[in-house]
């Protein structure tokens, strides 16, 4: 009983540290599953986990021979309860997605709280370093990697006052802009353009938009896509 006792109490305090330094830097750029959700998360996993860690407790006088223990079951119906709850952090907004990230990291977190509860110390702390590293120093590093940015350009214009698409490609490509795909719609009196576009400089954006604001004739929006 000292040994599950013991062993119990410092692989849960274990997760839950391990938990608690991946969700304090979530916490901290303001994500939606933050400090108390990743200790929670870690915590569960590892306290599941110790099911398979001290097994007479489980089965009782159930006889051996009529029993079939695998660790990898376990694990396998965390990792798919955990599936749900990543999904639940993923976030569409207009034409962007959010939370990938976050979801991500619960995940691993998980998966972190399973290596504890196992026992596997230096494998869930190593893990918590690369998470920890991955979503603070890589954050910059991924900043100054060179990436197309996408956009939905909507433009609405009247049929009297026409200005034709050619004359608005060039426009936008001058602004270091290029037309991904182009879809037209007619609304009542409204001719409606809607272009997908892409930049490898985000500011290429607000310059356009600056443009098209001196244009009267015409009424637009820029939608950011992606996550």
């Amino acid at each position: 009983m000292e040994t599950e006792l013991t062993t119990s109490a410092i692989r849960l305090s274990a997760a839950l540290l391990a938990g608690a330094l991946i969700g304090v830097e979530r916490t901290y750029h303001g994500r939606p599953a933050g400090f108390r959700t990743h200790i929670l998360v870690c915590t569960a996993s590892s306290l599941l986990m110790l099911m398979m860690v001290f097994p007479d407790e489980v089965i009782g006088d159930t006889p051996l021979e009529v029993v079939r223990i695998d660790p990898t079951r376990m694990a396998q119906g965390i990792m798919t309860g955990i599936g749900f709850l990543g999904a639940g952090v993923i976030l569409k907004d207009n034409l962007a997605v959010r939370g990938l990230t976050t979801a991500a990291s619960i995940w691993i977190t998980a998966s972190i709280g399973i290596m504890i509860g196992i026992g596997l110390y230096y494998a869930a702390g190593s893990a918590v370093v690369v998470v920890l590293v991955a979503l603070s120093s890589f954050r910059w590093i991924e900043s100054k990697v060179p990436s197309l940015h996408y956009s939905r350009l909507e433009i609405r214009q009247s049929p009297d006052d026409f200005i034709p698409e050619t004359e608005l490609t060039t426009m936008i490509n001058s602004h270091g802009i290029a037309c991904a795909g182009t879809s037209y719609h007619l609304d009542g009196q409204v001719f409606r353009y809607e272009i997908t576009v892409q930049t490898r400089d985000p500011d290429n954006y607000r310059r356009l938009a600056e443009t098209l604001q001196g244009m009267s004739q015409i009424e637009f929006s820029i939608t950011r896509t992606g996550n």
